[in-house]
């Protein structure tokens, strides 16, 4: 009798086994071919010097990585990157909260103002790209006509076109598509804000931005981080917007390590350096990605 009982709880945990895997299979399977199988082919290849049409590709170890280190290319592609990233992040963060804040206190139609403010992050990103490239065109664009609308025509100028302002002009452009989406998602995790810790800050004579640094901040913290985590590998690996308005001009102005991997890839037919270069993406932004994970999953333990 123990031992029929003893082969039934095996049969079970046999079945519940393969059920398992059943389950996570679609799943280890997706994950090998559309994650595991390009990053070992991208690690391949950023050790040839394959042009992308010969059927070989002539190994040459790490010198695509040592090219990098004394391209003077990759230094200006990393400082726009490093532009990117720090205004890039701390614009949508800033302009995000505190719409978020102005609405959960109480603004009516806020449903309205979370679908006006979320939209354009849905859009396509070459849309968005095409759109503001109008806007900021020289002779025809709104920007310009609205400057002279006001009076400050001398204001107005070719701003994609002109190395100084390239940069912060399409950097505006992914500020506005992203920060809807981060207004949005505060705007959740502030429905999980202990209101009687704000209306006791109030009562001890705390002013808004203490209320807001010292109770509110504490209680999202977790999702300040992802929201955070999120738009800084953005930062690090932007490419469509950028593509799609300047191509990375006028000059290199523009040129960020995205760009500059896929004019080297597939403009200058040298797919074993622009894919070293895709590499340099993501090892820049995997660091980051896994600190702030820990980060944020130490608050939400808490």
């Amino acid at each position: 009798m123990a031992s029929a009982s003893a082969a039934g709880v095996r049969a079970t945990r046999n079945a519940k086994a393969w059920l398992g895997i059943l389950l996570v299979a679609p799943t280890l399977v997706l994950t090998v071919v559309f994650f595991l199988f390009p990053l070992a082919s991208s690690v391949y290849f950023s050790l040839t010097s394959w042009n992308g049409t010969t059927v070989q590709a002539p190994f040459v170890g790490l010198s695509n990585f040592t090219a990098m280190a004394t391209d003077p290319e990759v230094l200006h592609a990393l400082g726009n990157n490093a532009i990117w990233v720090v205004i890039g992040t701390a614009a949508p963060l800033i302009v995000g909260l505190v719409l978020a804040v102005i609405l959960w206190t109480g603004v009516s139609a806020v449903l309205l103002y979370r679908l006006v403010f979320f939209l354009p992050f849905v859009l396509p990103g070459v849309a968005i790209g095409i759109v503001w490239g109008w806007i900021y065109d020289p002779v025809n664009g709104w920007l310009n006509r609205l400057l002279g609308y006001v009076g400050l025509e001398e204001f107005a100028r070719g701003w994609l076109g002109e190395p100084g302002s390239a940069l912060y002009a399409v950097l505006a452009a992914a500020i506005w598509a992203t920060f809807g989406f981060v207004v949005v998602i505060f705007l959740a995790a502030l429905q999980n804000v202990d209101l009687d810790q704000v209306d006791a800050a109030r009562l001890d004579g705390a002013g808004s931005l203490q209320r807001l640094w010292y109770v509110i901040m504490p209680q999202i913290m977790p999702v300040f981080l992802m929201v955070t985590t999120i738009t800084l590998v953005g930062g690090i690996s932007v490419f469509d917007i950028v593509f799609i308005m300047t191509g990375g001009g006028p000059g290199n102005a523009t040129s960020v390590l995205g760009t500059y991997a896929y004019e080297n890839a597939f403009q200058l037919n040298k797919i074993g350096y622009g894919t070293a270069l895709a590499l340099l993406i993501t090892v820049l932004s995997v660091p980051i990605v896994v600190l702030l994970n820990h980060v944020q999953r130490r608050l939400s333990d808490r």
